[in-house]
């Protein structure tokens, strides 16, 4: 079964405290996707919005101290997709399998949030087209991000 955005970011019925965690590099083109979505939508969101770069392990005590109820992560993932498709992944599916752009840096970091937290912990994956050093992010991840920036700010400012 394909989980959507709407379904567990409404879910929360703006009682629950949510936390929108970007993680990628964005000097490495489409990795950057997750910073670049957190950026476009951090003054706007009822939620807590955390850049976390290429090091999401700096930001755990702040998420569990925030004790939040939802914790989606924003990252480039290999889903062998095209370019720009996403998925909505639980975080015991990502732990397992392993597949973003990064070292075992995510895992661990989602691994430990679920540890330390009761957070429903999801991962919005999103394929990258390009991810080299000094590219710029695609226009089809801009496309993207645009369109999930609008769809996440409707959705946790309802």
């Amino acid at each position: 079964m394909q989980i959507n955005i709407e379904d567990i970011l409404s879910a929360s019925g703006g009682r629950k405290k949510i936390i929108i965690v970007g993680i990628g590099n964005i000097i490495r083109g489409d990795d950057g996707f997750g910073p670049v979505l957190v950026k476009k939508i951090k003054d706007e969101a009822k939620a807590l919005c955390l850049d976390a770069g290429t090091a999401p392990e700096n930001y755990l005590g702040k998420i569990i101290k925030e004790k939040p109820d939802i914790i989606l992560i924003i990252d480039a993932v290999h889903l062998d997709k095209n370019p720009g498709e996403y998925e909505i992944l639980k975080g015991e599916d990502i732990v397992k399998s392993g597949f973003t752009t990064h070292d075992i840096s995510p895992a661990m970091f989602m691994e430990y949030l679920t540890k330390e937290t009761k957070a429903d912990i999801y991962m919005l994956g999103v394929q990258p087209e390009n991810i080299g050093l000094g590219d710029e992010m695609s226009e089809k991840l801009k496309e993207v991000s645009n369109e999930l920036s609008r769809k996440i700010l409707e959705v946790v400012n309802a």
